[in-house]
């Protein structure tokens, strides 16, 4: 295993390119498998998820090349509906090969999906969606089986709008016969971002970015190349840590509407924000405001893979803060570990409620998931003297070069190997 070390007290200053987007490239490398062909890839992030996808593409006899952020799949052979569950289990988004992998061999067998714990994160909504489709699903000893003789649309009314689920039911009903209708469909850009590359292939999608989406179904996809979003998740991970170091910082490659949600929180924060294009600044007040109230939403509200960074940040706001969690259940992770770091966090149910106060000190911590770990980071390049985040790579599933990133702004920051 390996830890970041972390000396804080450093003001982080300067510009910093966004990698690609972690939640675009997963679904749209399973996508891959639709097309009969060669799909290339531009600004794929080189992360840990990343790997364990290609892997799992691989594995069911895809073929996959990679040069730094390019990634090339030729899926023109016959494609394997068994998935092993020597990579699933590292990899909570390998649930969206089922519509995929439907769409392209009419069976699917998948062990239930691993990843970060934060959460029950069911899969009802997907099987359920599967099942309006005309497919037959059984589960047995962690595996589940779907089988269908023909994908059929239709109408899917989701309870929810579940990222996961309308992905999984948008890639399952790219080839099938007639056309799918999803209400209360999710609205993510990352959901755009797959929408487009599969128009890109021959796909017949719109609606993508709205609460109703419609596919038309078509006979076959053809080859395409397509350069993958910016991710928002790291541009506000960055600006979080700006903001917290009373730093400045201007993140480039990011559309203002993909993190306008998180702009907003900054700007109640004390932030200042200038945006010109692609390229969005932060300047830091040297005393952060506290958030009286604020809730975790669905696109385009703010999102839970922000809650952490943004609760690592209210830990030295000057007063009172309450954050609530309303996506997922088990989020608060990073909590305890913070609190070792001197952060006056309470949580009552879904709850944080968090005192700011003056400084935090200098702690050995783990990192229990992937956002709860950027926000220890965040918080520890805030302290006194030195710091410790165990555990990184929890970090790296998410993070292409959070190290270097860090460290051309300013921070002192390394990672190393524990003895």
């Amino acid at each position: 295993m390996a830890s970041f070390e972390i000396c804080g007290g450093r003001s982080l200053q300067g510009d910093v390119k966004i990698q690609g987007s972690k939640n675009a490239v997963l679904p749209i490398l399973a996508a891959t498998v639709l097309n009969k062909g060669i799909t290339k890839l531009y600004n794929c992030p080189e992360i840990l998820d990343v790997y364990n996808m290609i892997k799992i593409l691989e594995s069911i006899g895809c073929i996959v090349e990679v040069d730094g952020n390019t990634v090339t799949v030729d899926a023109t052979d016959t494609i394997s509906g068994v998935v092993s569950l020597d990579y699933v289990a590292s990899i909570r988004s390998s649930i969206i090969l089922l519509g995929a992998i439907l769409g392209r061999t009419r069976s699917v067998e998948i062990p239930y999906p691993g990843g970060c714990v934060i959460g029950e994160r069911p899969i009802d909504m997907h099987l359920k969606a599967l099942e309006q489709m005309n497919v037959s699903i059984s589960e047995a000893d962690g595996i589940i089986r779907c089988e269908t003789k023909a994908l059929m649309g239709g109408t899917i009314n989701l309870a929810y709008p579940s990222v996961g689920a309308t992905e999984n039911i948008i890639l399952a009903a790219t080839l099938a016969k007639g056309s799918t209708e999803i209400n209360n469909a999710a609205k993510e850009p990352e959901i755009v971002d797959l929408c487009l590359l599969l128009n890109e292939m021959g796909a017949d999608i719109h609606g993508m970015g709205t609460a109703h989406i419609i596919v038309h179904g078509v006979k076959r996809l053809h080859d395409a190349r397509y350069t993958i979003m910016a991710d928002r998740i790291v541009a506000g991970t960055y600006l979080a840590a700006a903001a917290v170091t009373c730093g400045s910082i201007q993140v480039y490659d990011v559309r203002e509407h993909d993190i306008k949600s998180i702009l907003q929180v900054f700007a109640h924060m004390g932030c200042g924000i200038v945006i010109r294009n692609k390229r969005i600044r932060l300047i830091a007040p040297q005393i952060l405001l506290p958030v009286e109230s604020i809730r975790t939403r669905p696109f385009p509200g703010f999102p839970t893979d922000m809650q952490s960074q943004l609760l690592a940040c209210l830990c030295m706001a000057k007063g009172q803060s309450i954050i609530y969690e309303d996506i997922f259940e088990d989020r608060f992770k990073a909590v305890e570990e913070l609190g070792k770091m001197g952060a006056n966090i309470r949580i009552d149910k879904n709850k944080a409620i968090i005192n700011g106060v003056p400084k935090l000190h200098g702690a050995t911590v783990k990192a229990k998931e992937l956002r709860g770990g950027a926000a220890l980071i965040i918080a520890g390049l805030t302290v006194e003297g030195d710091a410790k985040i165990e555990n990184s790579i929890y970090v790296e599933r998410g993070y292409q070069d959070i190290c270097d990133d860090l460290s051309g702004l300013g921070a002192c920051i390394r990672i190393v190997e524990d003895r």
